[in-house]
Order: C-alpha cells, then structure tokens, then sequence
C-alpha cells in the first residue's frame, strides 16, 4: 500500500479509536512495508498487531500533546502522520446548524478546538519530526464541505468554517514545509461520506453507492497517500484523487 515510501516506514495516526482512524491502524498493519504504527487516541484500543504501539492523547490538552511528541522523539524520524480527528455533532453544543439563527459561540468554539485546534497543534509537533531524506507526508483529514469555492448549499457553519480553517493551516504548514523537507507534502483528505458516527444522522439520504465503510475509504486514501509527491503538498485531495479546489 505505501510502496512510494521507505521499508519499514513509520506511521502515526491520531484518531485511532475512531472508524476512519481505526480503519487506517488495521489497513496499515497488514501492510508489510509499515514497521511501526503509534496509535493515538483518546480511549486507544487494543490491537494484536506486535508493530502497534498505543498512546492516550487528548487533543484539548497541551500537555498531553507534548507528552506524545516526548514519547515520539525516540525511534527515529516519522514517514507518515494521519490526523484522522474531527466532528460535525457532540451530543451537545456542537451541532450541524441549519440556518444562521443557531450559529452559536459555544458550537464555534467547540468545532474550531476539534477540527481545527487540534490538528494545527498536532502538526506543530509532529511535521518537524517528518523524515527529510525521503518522501515523507503529513495527511490530515478534512471535508469537501470546508471549500469556500465548492460551497452551494450554505448550512452547517461551524463545521464547514472549521474545516476551511484546517485547509488554510495545511496550506501554510505545506509552505515551510517544503523550505526543510523537499521530498515532503502536507495535504489534506475528504473520504467521501463514510458510515462513521459523524454521518449517522445523515446516512439515510445518501445517495446509493455513495456511504463508504471505512475500510473502503482507508483503502482509497491509503492509495492517494502513496501517490502524492512534492507537486501535491498543500492540496485537499479526495479519496478518487480528485482535487478539491479551497
């Protein structure tokens, strides 16, 4: 699945008790060109795979970020990060808003610490630590939902404002990037609508064909990842390859 990228490749993904995080974790430790996968998540899960090593995170608190980029900095430089974190609903302030009459500050606030905040932090943690000799990515998910320019339908603005920020903050992390690590991208990806928590509410009007499971999704995914190169960084790419415009 990773052939574009060194034997033995490092992976960490963040998110991984989630169903595209989790779906990411199994995909790659069936993959024998991965040697190590740190997996990261609120509540890690356990794993029979000998190459996964679990870690709790939490993305609302800095010093549990330092404490995985501590515990990252042994073992050499990282091939691959995923950010596979996010959410469009909570259960509570955050909700998918119909109309500008329920925009409210909490739900912003809660959106941006999630979809956002977080991923940003991540990154400044962990794309330093991308390897520099060879292709190296930092991948996070994000949604087709958060381009300004694809954007017909108005509604759900926190979550589609959040997801734009994400895109502004791989564009600008993919910018430095490339200054340090020319075999690097920094990109990030719209699975399509995969049947996860996020889009149960909505499943039942997706058109037929369209709900992917996540293990479908990571596959696709799995595929734009080992095929993207320097020309690509800074790019939303969805899960066919396409080109997302921003």
């Amino acid at each position: 699945m990773l052939d574009s990228f060194v034997a033995d490749a490092r992976v960490v993904v963040i998110g991984a008790s989630g169903g595209i995080g989790g779906a990411f974790v199994d995909a790659l430790s069936a993959d024998p060109g991965v040697g190590r996968i740190d997996a990261c998540s609120r509540r890690p899960r356990a794993s029979e795979a000998s190459k996964v090593r679990h870690h709790a995170l939490d993305l609302d608190d800095d010093g549990s970020l330092d404490a995985l980029d501590a515990a990252l900095a042994e073992g050499g430089p990282l091939d691959l990060v995923i950010v596979a974190t996010g959410a469009l609903h909570d259960g509570g302030d955050l909700v998918p808003e119909k109309s500008w009459r329920q925009v409210e500050r909490a739900g912003l606030e809660r959106a941006f610490a999630l979809n956002t905040i977080g991923p940003a932090l991540v990154a400044k943690r962990l794309v330093p630590r991308l390897r520099r000799d060879h292709k190296a990515v930092f991948a996070a998910v994000s949604a087709r939902v958060g381009s300004i320019g694809d954007n017909g339908l108005g509604g759900w603005y926190a979550y589609r404002a959040s997801k734009a920020a994400l895109n502004q903050i791989i564009r600008t992390f993919a910018i430095e990037l490339a200054r340090r690590a020319p075999a690097a991208a920094c990109i990030g990806l719209h699975p399509g609508t995969v049947a996860t928590d996020l889009s149960a509410p909505f499943q039942a009007s997706v058109p037929s064909g369209k709900l992917f499971t996540p293990a479908y999704a990571v596959d696709r995914l799995l595929g734009v990842i080992d095929g993207v190169g320097p020309a690509d960084t800074g790019r939303l790419l969805a899960w066919d390859g396409e080109v997302i415009p921003y």
